[in-house]
């Protein structure tokens, strides 16, 4: 080193920070050309990526389609999948939370104080599965949310100050992912069909859901959120999601009634049970 040349930190004399933040990008740059020859299982490698980067224990990727619809695009396993269902299904939730608000939601104790306080059934139920602690970021730009990135640990506590950073640049490197035209490992013709899939499932399930809303809007003459709110309660009554639930309605496998007065004749399927 040249005499009088102050000696430079690892990294070039790169800010940490910066430092930090190539890495998240170059990880999660690094699990999208992993998969350049099997883009439909892009998503959960994001999400799987997330769980490497940050001290959490999974992760998934929901999408709003609209006041009070959303699905789930990836997920790194089971629990985080059924964690953003349930939440769904509920209609509350930090996820639920972060998505109105537009703003991170840390929920570090699910177990007691404030935060069961505040989403008491999410909280019970989320206990039920092992998860303690979850921190919901919101994906969008300008403010309007189009999303949550969601994570969770099956032990109470928050994330550090550098953690919490990462995880913001995380959040971003997703929200990129998932509002790109274009694929971070490709341009061809097979990559751009690879994207459509990404959001296939997701559109799908929400013209199932906005299709049963409406029939049961028909069926008990009410407004949409007032329809949404009996699919959500059927669902969780039955431990199913409302997607399911979409379904058998329009399967007309499921029809709904108006409230009676008479609590046995509340909502009936077609598999008998109809009074």
């Amino acid at each position: 080193m040249p005499p009088g040349q102050p000696e430079q930190p690892d990294g070039g004399g790169m800010p940490p920070d910066v430092r930090s933040r190539i890495h998240v990008s170059d990880a999660l740059a690094a699990a999208a050309r992993a998969l350049r020859d099997d883009p439909q299982r892009m998503p959960g490698a994001l999400c799987q990526a997330c769980v490497r980067l940050l001290p959490v224990t999974g992760a998934s990727v929901s999408i709003s389609g609209g006041r009070g619809v959303q699905v789930t695009w990836c997920a790194s396993d089971r629990v985080a999948a059924r964690l953003a269902e349930l939440q769904y299904t509920l209609g509350d939730g930090p996820c639920q939370t972060s998505l109105d608000q537009g703003a991170p939601v840390i929920a570090a104790d699910l177990t007691a104080g404030r935060d069961a306080r505040r989403w008491p059934v999410f909280a019970h139920e989320a206990a039920g599965l092992g998860v303690f602690a979850v921190f919901s970021l919101p994906l969008g730009v300008s403010g309007a949310a189009v999303g949550t990135l969601d994570l969770y640990c099956d032990q109470v506590g928050g994330l550090s100050e550098p953690d919490l950073r990462t995880a913001l640049w995380v959040r971003d490197a997703v929200t990129y992912a998932l509002m790109s035209v274009q694929p971070a490992y490709g341009t061809d013709d097979e990559a751009e069909e690879g994207v459509a899939s990404w959001l296939e499932a997701s559109e799908a399930d929400h013209t199932e859901v906005y299709q049963a809303v409406g029939m049961v809007m028909v069926q008990i003459e009410v407004d949409p959120e007032q329809a949404l709110d009996r699919m959500r309660a059927r669902a969780f009554a039955e431990g199913r999601t409302v997607s399911q639930v979409a379904r058998d309605v329009l399967a007309r496998k499921l029809r709904f009634q108006p409230e009676p007065d008479d609590p046995d004749d509340d909502e009936q399927g077609r598999d008998g049970d109809r009074s």
